[in-house]
């Protein structure tokens, strides 16, 4: 545990999702175990995600097939993150282009937005996500809105996603060919930039001292906390264990194994306090 980090300081959670509670459709142990123990001590929490594949209300059924019941506003998709960064930066109604999965479309259609299909209608910005079904057809038509003047915007930076097949391309290898085509730079959402970071912290209405990010990722989830001035927690159940941690050159605030771990550590601390 780093200097100065107390959990028992902790009055907020942001909780990754793949990797952090769930492998895949697995969830991993002490899932339950976590949200009861943050309910039973009142700590706030948002459950995020760079996955823009996926609605709230996908992971809010997910968790629900636990018994874990999380209300719809806690649940905080790259997806939502970007939808209301171009509610704030875009007039109502402007059009988008949209390289993604049909969650993506829907969050962004029930934003406001019109969504156009191709280069023929002007678009103030494209939006790309994950993408199964990417082709030539789509990477053309961003790459023609992009050179008239639209925006490019990425809901995360990811290159790869996990699924049961193994490693494959996400939303970053899109931005990569865009970018490359076009010499245009992205405006990315997803952890490790900001604008989720600042969201969540909006909707948890707590300040960054007195919050911390639980995730299994350096690049993305600690490297992203603490960019955003919150305190970190590695668990070591997803991509990154410690050999990572002196390979990537990124510290974390405290390291657990598991979920079962940590709550055991912070049911200690905070009942010592007590």
């Amino acid at each position: 545990m780093s200097r100065g980090f107390r959990l028992g300081d902790v009055r907020a959670l942001i909780v990754d999702i793949d990797g952090t509670l769930f492998r895949g459709a697995v969830p991993l142990p002490g899932l339950s175990r976590l949200f009861a123990f943050l309910q039973s001590r009142r700590i706030s929490f948002v459950v995020v995600s760079n996955n823009a594949t996926k609605t709230a209300t996908d992971y809010q059924r997910r968790l629900a097939e636990q018994g874990v019941h999380v209300p719809e506003d806690r649940i905080l998709t790259a997806g939502a993150a970007t939808a209301g960064l171009l509610q704030r930066e875009l007039e109502a109604g402007a059009s988008l282009y949209v390289i993604g999965e049909p969650a993506l479309r829907e969050v962004l259609h029930q934003a406001g937005f019109c969504l156009v299909e191709d280069a023929s209608q002007p678009a103030e910005a494209v939006v790309v996500g994950g993408d199964s079904t990417l082709t030539y057809e789509k990477l053309k038509h961003a790459a023609l809105l992009l050179q008239g003047g639209a925006r490019l915007v990425g809901t995360n930076p990811d290159l790869l996603c996990p699924t049961d097949e193994g490693l494959v391309p996400e939303a970053g290898v899109t931005l990569a060919a865009l970018q490359a085509a076009t010499g245009i730079a992205a405006t990315v959402i997803g952890k490790p930039e900001r604008p989720l970071f600042e969201e969540a912290l909006q909707r948890l209405g707590s300040h960054q001292i007195e919050t911390a990010i639980l995730g299994d990722r350096l690049e993305t989830d600690i490297r992203g906390g603490q960019l955003a001035g919150l305190w970190t927690v590695l668990v070591t159940s997803g991509v990154d264990d410690e050999n990572s941690i002196h390979e990537k050159g990124i510290a974390p605030d405290l390291v657990v194994k598991d979920l079962d771990m940590l709550v055991d550590l912070w049911h200690e601390e905070t009942s010592a306090g007590a």
